[in-house]
């Protein structure tokens, strides 16, 4: 391998050399600045099967640089060995136009198709193999780098269908999750209800299966991305029945106590809703297909307590579990509420996923997915850019299946696919920079501490939810008016449900020293959740 020209940069192609040494090859390094001459007569005396090249600076200098390598290899017939090239985007664009090279790499490529090239699997390994179309073999296959998710969903249905084929053609994103607007969410099993004014507000106007069918076929390209879809806000056996037939789901996502009157999403009630939200989790069940359950996020951004956030993240499980789901796709949103410091939500995940995890038999298992929080990306994307991606970095300590990529558009606008790839492709240079080595934060002194004190008072709160049941109910945790009674007496409150009449309100909360903490409101003192539960 050799560095061409007047070209002196040389990592790119020793990097190239020791990888094709791990493959087993015996490399020759020629150097930086070797003239074509000089790589000529280096082929005739040592008669190698590959030739190397790079070259990184000005792409109209390296056009007749190739000219004249390629005269030399007509001159001396050398078309049966083969010839590869690295450099900048340009410069490898310059070379594949050139017809010389078998392969170019131009940078943007992963480490895994430069190794493919080396082993003989140049073309077969993506082009032509569909991957896995479910979740569990998808993150196999995808090997130690978790799968990346990102929402999507424009005003129109022509606009969605069109943008998801350009996201599969990309192959930047694993798993696209169809956002339909509210409208579909509430009412597209009940049409009559539906209210035209509002079509398209936050995501997708879906009005027939029909629409979902024509966006899956759009994403059969690319890197054939896993298609799921939000859940809607009634009628959720008919969503999931439907969005099984039309895009192959790879997993629900149901909330437990959500979607109902305490948000606004529908005119359930909250007990009424926690039911027919089991009976989804149950079908799921039925249809071996993961399930995601969407509950503890929407306590914190509704500023509940630390506490609050981690007892929810366990009862999602726990009613998954007993509903019958096997696989559970458990989501750690990170900066939520979003002052939240990088030390302290490590610490509230680590809570979470030690009491997930300890729900783990031979019958249940976990998959851990995690994502930015909203709220605390800045409306200015150079800004926005820079927090999604320190909020990856602490995210891949927790050694993630699943990233939900946020675009860091969404303070500003709803994600079109230019900004999604782009955020994407943020996200994967932090995994691939993360995978080199990275230091043992979960270590921190602090970390543990919190961890170990969040469930210590994530159980008080549990016992204090089976306290409350009535004597005939077997199970607290899983019954509906426990759970909704447990929100109406404030055992699991928020300070934004605050005039709701099927909840509290009252608590009081506050970011102290990165954490979230239930408070007393006129000392400022910080309440133990003994004492917070004694005061209802």
């Amino acid at each position: 391998g050799a560095s061409l020209g007047n070209c002196v940069h040389i990592a790119g192609i020793l990097n190239f050399l020791k990888l094709a040494e791990r493959c087993g090859y015996e490399t020759l390094f020629l150097g930086p600045a070797v003239s074509v001459e000089k790589i000529s007569e280096a082929i005739k005396q040592h008669n190698p099967n590959l030739i190397a090249i790079s070259y990184r600076l000005t792409p109209e200098v390296l056009k007749k640089l190739l000219s004249a390598l390629k005269k030399e290899v007509e001159k001396n017939r050398w078309q049966d060995k083969i010839f590869i090239f690295g450099g900048t985007p340009p410069t490898a664009e310059v070379a594949r136009k050139s017809g010389l090279f078998e392969a170019t790499f131009g940078g943007l490529e992963p480490r895994e198709d430069i190794t493919s090239f080396l082993k003989g699997k140049v073309e077969e390994v993506k082009k032509d193999k569909i991957p896995p179309q479910s979740l569990i073999d998808r993150i196999a296959f995808n090997g130690s780098y978790p799968l990346l998710r990102h929402h999507f969903g424009l005003p129109t249905v022509k606009a969605t269908v069109e943008g998801a084929e350009e996201i599969a053609l990309s192959e930047t994103v694993d798993v696209i999750s169809i956002g339909p607007d509210q409208n579909a969410q509430e009412s597209f099993f009940r049409p009559d209800e539906i209210k035209k004014e509002q079509d398209g507000a936050g995501g997708v106007p879906l009005r027939k299966p029909e629409d979902l069918e024509a966006t899956y076929k759009a994403t059969r390209c690319g890197n054939y991305p896993l298609l799921r879809c939000y859940s809607g806000t009634r009628d959720l056996i008919k969503w999931a029945e439907m969005s099984h037939k039309t895009i192959n789901i790879a997993w629900g996502a149901v909330p437990l106590c959500w979607y109902n009157k305490l948000d606004g999403r529908s005119d359930r009630t909250p007990a009424d809703s926690i039911a027919e939200n089991q009976q989804v989790m149950k079908w799921y069940a039925e249809h071996k297909i993961p399930l995601e359950v969407n509950e503890s996020h929407h306590w914190s951004l509704r500023d509940a307590h630390d506490t609050v956030a981690v007892t929810a993240a366990f009862l999602a499980a726990y009613n998954a579990k007993k509903m019958g789901i096997t696989h559970y796709v458990a989501q750690y949103m990170f900066n939520n509420p979003a002052q939240t410091s990088p030390l302290m939500d490590l610490a509230k995940m680590l809570a979470k996923i030690e009491l997930i995890e300890s729900l783990h038999d031979e019958n249940f298992t976990s998959i851990r997915q995690t994502r930015t929080g909203l709220t605390c990306l800045s409306p200015d994307p150079d800004v926005a850019k820079g927090q999604l991606s320190s909020s990856c970095l602490f995210q891949m300590t927790l050694e993630p299946n699943i990233v939900h990529v946020v675009g860091f558009c969404e303070a500003d606008h709803a994600a079109i696919p230019p900004d999604i790839i782009e955020s994407a492709k943020i996200t994967l240079g932090i995994i691939q920079n993360f995978s080199l080595g990275a230091p043992q934060i979960l270590d921190d002194p602090r970390i543990k501490e919190r961890k170990e004190e969040l469930v210590e008072e994530t159980k008080y709160l549990l016992q204090a939810l089976k306290n409350l049941a009535a004597d005939k109910v077997k199970d607290p945790w899983t019954d509906p008016k426990t759970l909704a009674q447990a929100i109406h007496k404030g055992l699991l409150d928020a300070p934004h449900l605050a005039g709701n009449p099927y909840a509290t309100g009252k608590v009081h909360t506050q970011i102290r020293g990165g954490a979230c903490y239930a408070i007393d409101s006129p000392s400022g003192n910080l309440l133990s959740e003994k004492e917070r539960i004694s005061r209802i």
